[in-house]
């Protein structure tokens, strides 16, 4: 049998993987659960285990998976015998839909109840584990099934933070656990020809980008489309800034484009993205500009606005990911040039410190502020992001890495009632520094300039409830 005809390359990377416990973060859809059965089929017809005891959240998907799993003995020429659904446990009344081969073997695929593990020997395979009732008590109940040495499959969409399978996935990352991990989104999974298969013939670039893009926008919100789609989980209770907040900002896919270099020996990357029919070589509007030096994965951002009317419109956002600083200058001092230029906020806080001063000597500190981030600034600033945000007065890129970024700030409260915001790690490859580039373009905006004063948030409750009767 030629497997390749069946199944796609993150399919068959899963079933490569030989791992005794591997765990899937996938995105719905993608044909997880159908490669799965595959394996279990093989496994029981190589008679090296004794059973499969497959469990998932609703008893639709055990009934699925059966049927998958008849079907690919059809396919491999495996005797078996349909058992329908059987009564595994009378005293407790436990069944289960079942397939039995002719070596003896069984595959058993069994609702979400813990309590069906109890007494089981075989491999084990937890189907959207995150949606289980009590994840705790059916780890309890099915883990044990694996002590003589046989396999364990997680496989799972995210539903949240609170829970046992996000914590699976994080302790995987942080090699606490070793464990094989397989991460799918959408974008990889269309990328290496879901779509195609789908569409039932081969797709350009252009067809599979238009056909994600569909998905997206019929999804209907966003928090859906990262957690069921994404593979980043999502838990609004901490956001900083919603989901449906970013999104309300957004303005259409802007062009992108890539450069790369050598600099001793080591790659550079500098991502572009750019609003559509615009050059910054003849725009009118004064020019607002951002600069935040990145401290993590060696990232710098730079952010430019156009002021119109009172809405700050972006027009360029330049991601630089272990860039020269040469070659940063040359970059920034273009955009710092620029006739329509009227202010911008460069990070001055460690590395950035030198930047700042370079910029400030060559264009002067009326144009150039230096902001020393502590605290208190950031907080400052990350308010005034959110109020511009919530007022509707700016835009950004309907980007995925900008919006990660802009997801990824936390507010939290410490023991001592102070607060400070975090990052939160995300599937990006920045740690928030987008965001940050922004909230400061947004700053060379505003009135004055100097140090950031920090004022309290009732000023502006105080105005919200006095609009209108001006």
């Amino acid at each position: 049998m030629n497997i390749n005809k069946y199944f796609l390359p993150y399919q068959l990377r899963w079933l490569d993987d030989k791992s005794r416990i591997k765990i899937w973060e996938k995105s719905r859809r993608i044909g997880a659960t159908y490669i799965q059965s595959y394996e279990d089929v093989r496994d029981c017809a190589a008679k090296t285990i004794p059973a499969v005891w497959f469990s998932s959240a609703d008893e639709t998907a055990a009934r699925e998976y059966i049927l998958y799993a008849a079907q690919w003995a059809k396919v491999l020429n495996i005797a078996f015998k349909d058992l329908g659904e059987i009564v595994i446990d009378s005293d407790k009344d436990i069944k289960a839909f079942s397939i039995q081969f002719a070596n003896g073997t069984r595959i058993n695929a069994l609702s979400s109840n813990p309590t069906q593990f109890r007494s089981k020997g075989g491999k084990v395979v937890l189907d959207e584990y995150a949606f289980h009732k009590d994840q705790d008590a059916m780890w309890k109940a099915a883990r044990p099934a694996i002590t003589w040495g046989f396999p364990l499959r997680i496989l799972s969409t995210y539903n949240g933070k609170g829970n046992k399978y996000f914590k699976f996935v994080e302790d995987v990352k942080k090699k606490i656990l070793k464990w094989s991990l397989h991460t799918t989104s959408i974008e990889l999974a269309v990328e290496e020809g879901l779509a195609d298969k789908i569409m039932g013939r081969v797709l350009t670039k252009e067809e599979r980008q238009a056909w994600l893009d569909e998905e997206h926008a019929n999804v209907g919100d966003e928090d859906t489309w990262q957690q069921e789609y994404m593979c980043n989980p999502v838990d609004e209770t901490t956001a900083f800034l919603s989901y449906d907040l970013i999104h309300s900002c957004e303005q259409e896919v802007f062009v992108t484009d890539t450069d790369t270099g050598i600099h001793k020996g080591k790659k550079w990357t500098i991502t572009t993205l750019t609003k559509p029919g615009y050059s910054i070589d003849t725009l009118e509007g004064e020019l607002y500009l951002g600069y935040d030096v990145g401290r993590r994965k060696d990232l710098s951002v730079l952010w430019l606005d156009r002021k119109v009317g009172n809405v700050l419109e972006t027009l360029r956002v330049i991601t630089m990911e272990k860039t020269p600083f040469k070659k940063q200058e040359e970059i920034l001092y273009r955009h710092l040039g620029l006739p329509n230029m009227r202010r911008a906020c460069l990070d001055a806080t460690g590395l950035g410190m030198q930047l700042a001063e370079n910029a400030q000597d060559q264009f002067g500190s009326s144009r150039v502020e230096a902001i020393t981030f502590t605290p208190s600034v950031k907080s400052e600033l990350m308010h005034t992001l959110l109020e511009r945000m919530e007022d509707s007065t700016v835009t950004i890129p309907a980007d995925k890495d900008v919006r990660g970024d802009f997801h990824s700030f936390r507010k939290i409260t410490t023991t001592a009632g102070n607060v400070r915001f975090d990052v939160e790690k995300n599937n990006t490859d920045g740690h928030g520094d987008r965001g940050i580039a922004k909230a400061l373009s947004i700053h060379a905006a505003g009135n004055g300039s100097g140090e950031i004063h920090v004022t309290s948030r009732a000023r502006r409750q105080s105005s919200n409830m006095m609009r209108g009767y001006d």
